[in-house]
């Protein structure tokens, strides 16, 4: 129902007011009842709601009050008083921390980061010993040629620096003096390149490289140490996914590899750089040349699960099933 409004009403309605500030748009509109106006249920009012409102645009959108910033005025003589006032950090004595250069960043934080060296101290890493320094272990007699040759030989020359807690793996055997090594050794490094491979196998001598993770290599750095601990002889683990291509590569020697490509890369690498590959098969000392470990072997002639007494001078070897399973197993 409409109600009825004197002409003096409708003339102040459809003038501004200053109060409100905009124009009545319908008298007609505004002299309803509110239940008529705007509707009873609330689906209603809210949809009538909507079509009065303007729409979104970017003039009408505010920013939230957590993204608005505090406006901070510049500061003065940063650079040069390194923020300690007018006199410099000189003259209160108040010197940067080491890594600071007047600022609350560190300044190894200002320059981009290198993927390079993305989490480098958790890389393997190989301590080098070259062929001219294993030769010379040989002609010292600190190394014995009459048996295989592993870390543990290395280690016990007591001229090699290895350490575990700095992530050492093994070593690598690198090309400086290949031409003068002469030695007829059965070799067991954990990296090696071509060139050392083939100059090894020129002299005779055979060459693998191996895996051993670092509770194994805590072992055979020092075994005289480790067996004083009372300790059973650990099993050795696969090398983990991203060294298992290597170690299972003919190329490389690897321990995994198959013994029969083994062989014929061996003929390969003798027919590339020119030598007469020795006969293994007529030499004396076939035997120790041929010798290897068990991929979880990590001492010779001693398994995994035994216990080393050297005050009793004992090797004592374990009778329960549910232990054998487990040094016999893998994983």
């Amino acid at each position: 129902m409409v109600r009825e409004v004197s002409k003096r009403a409708k003339k102040m309605m459809n003038t501004y007011s200053p109060n409100i500030g905009f124009k009545y748009p319908d008298i007609a509109a505004q002299t309803m009842s509110y239940p008529d106006r705007m509707g009873s249920s609330v689906t209603e009012r809210a949809l009538e709601m909507i079509k009065n409102m303007p729409r979104v645009a970017l003039t009408n959108i505010i920013y939230l009050p957590s993204q608005k910033k505090m406006y901070t005025p510049p500061r003065r003589d940063v650079s040069r008083k390194k923020g300690k006032g007018s006199k410099g950090q000189g003259h209160y004595g108040s010197w940067d921390p080491l890594g600071y250069h007047g600022k609350s960043q560190p300044l190894i934080e200002t320059s981009p980061s290198e993927k390079y060296y993305g989490k480098y101290a958790q890389r393997r890493q190989y301590p080098p010993i070259t062929m001219l320094q294993l030769q010379r272990f040989i002609d010292l007699a600190r190394v014995d040629v009459t048996r295989p040759v592993d870390i543990t030989q290395i280690c016990n020359t007591r001229l090699f620096t290895f350490d575990v807690a700095q992530q050492h793996f093994g070593v690598n055997l690198t090309e400086e003096g290949a031409d003068m090594f002469a030695a007829k050794i059965n070799l067991e490094v954990q990296l090696a390149s071509e060139l050392v491979i083939a100059a090894v196998e020129r002299c005779g001598g055979t060459i693998l490289t191996r895996y051993y993770d670092p509770i194994s290599c805590a072992a055979i750095f020092n075994p005289e140490a480790f067996f004083k601990k009372g300790l059973a002889i650990p099993k050795c683990k696969l090398p983990p996914q991203d060294a298992l291509d290597y170690y299972s590569d003919p190329k490389n020697r690897g321990y995994l590899a198959d013994p029969e490509l083994i062989l014929e890369e061996r003929e390969k690498l003798a027919q590339k750089y020119g030598y007469k590959l020795p006969d293994l098969s007529s030499d004396p000392a076939k035997e120790m040349l041929l010798r290897r470990k068990d991929p979880m072997q990590i001492f010779y002639g001693l398994e995994p699960g035994w216990l080393v007494s050297l005050t009793d001078q004992l090797v004592l070897k374990p009778n329960d099933e549910d232990y054998q399973r487990y040094f016999n197993t893998v994983y």
